[in-house]
């Protein structure tokens, strides 16, 4: 939506990654830093902040290995950039790790993070940051017509989130891995379940001869929502409101589903490897 070029004058800068993962010596040679690293002429405008996702969404929920995204941190700090975090599903990722959220995010200058989704409250985000950072993101709340009266209810919901849902973010898990482990076995379904660490599953539906747009369509009638990413891509993610027996029948739509289009029903690899 181009937000960030209309309401900050900022230009972003996305890096392609093979693993969902950005390194050190991937992103320092993109800086630009006047008088510092890179930017000898005056074209090009100034780095002024890294930004990092954890978990990553269309990786599958993929978790930062703690050690990548501490020396991106360190780096960044020594050129003296800030590095903010898009955290929606940080606590998905604190849950993996078996770490408190604190100390894998505590190199970070801010963090933002989801009191839904995982965590399941009905609406509501947190920013995390210095008090002076906090101030002016006040300021800039206020001046795009941000803010909430009457938010004691949300409030309380989130309060819950926090205290309460991060202990059962390990069945989300787990209910994401039965059903990737499902999903794997059907034919013209393309899935890695290892590659499945947190609650979002990426699914290659190539092979089924559908593109996403009448797969979802397909899954709705079966009473199964879930949408695709592009073309040939579907995205699932087991949450709060996706208990064991949902998955165990959100898989069992996807095998009808092919087995319709005519596909043999499972994949010899999947079916040896189970």
């Amino acid at each position: 939506m181009a937000a960030a070029a209309q309401f900050s004058g900022c230009q972003a800068r996305p890096l392609p990654t093979a693993d969902g993962f950005l390194r050190w010596e991937q992103v320092k040679p993109t800086l630009r830093q006047r008088g510092k690293i890179g930017l000898r002429t005056p074209p090009r405008a100034e780095t002024g902040l890294i930004e990092l996702e954890n978990t990553g969404n269309m990786w599958g929920g993929a978790v930062y290995p703690q050690e990548i995204a501490d020396e991106i941190c360190d780096g960044a700090h020594e050129l003296g950039l800030p590095v903010h975090l898009d955290g929606a599903r940080i606590f998905n990722a604190a849950t993996v790790l078996g770490q408190p959220v604190a100390a894998i995010t505590k190199k970070f200058d801010s963090v933002m993070f989801c009191l839904s989704k995982g965590l399941g409250a009905p609406v509501g985000s947190m920013l995390v940051g210095s008090r002076e950072f906090i101030d002016e993101a006040h300021r800039v709340r206020k001046a795009l017509g941000g803010g909430m009266r009457q938010a004691g209810i949300l409030a309380a919901a989130g309060l819950i989130a926090l205290e309460k849902h991060p202990a059962r973010l390990p069945e989300d898990h787990a209910n994401a891995r039965f059903l990737a482990a499902g999903l794997a076995r059907i034919r013209g379904i393309q899935i890695d379940p290892a590659k499945a660490p947190t609650n979002i599953l990426i699914v290659d539906i190539g092979q089924t001869g559908m593109d996403a747009t009448e797969f979802s369509r397909k899954l709705a009638e079966r009473g199964i929502l879930a949408n695709g990413v592009n073309a040939h891509t579907m995205r699932f993610v087991t949450h709060l409101d996706v208990n064991r027996a949902g998955c165990e029948r959100a898989f069992r739509a996807v095998e009808e589903i092919c087995v319709h289009l005519g596909h043999p029903i499972h994949n010899s690899k999947a079916e040896t490897r189970n």
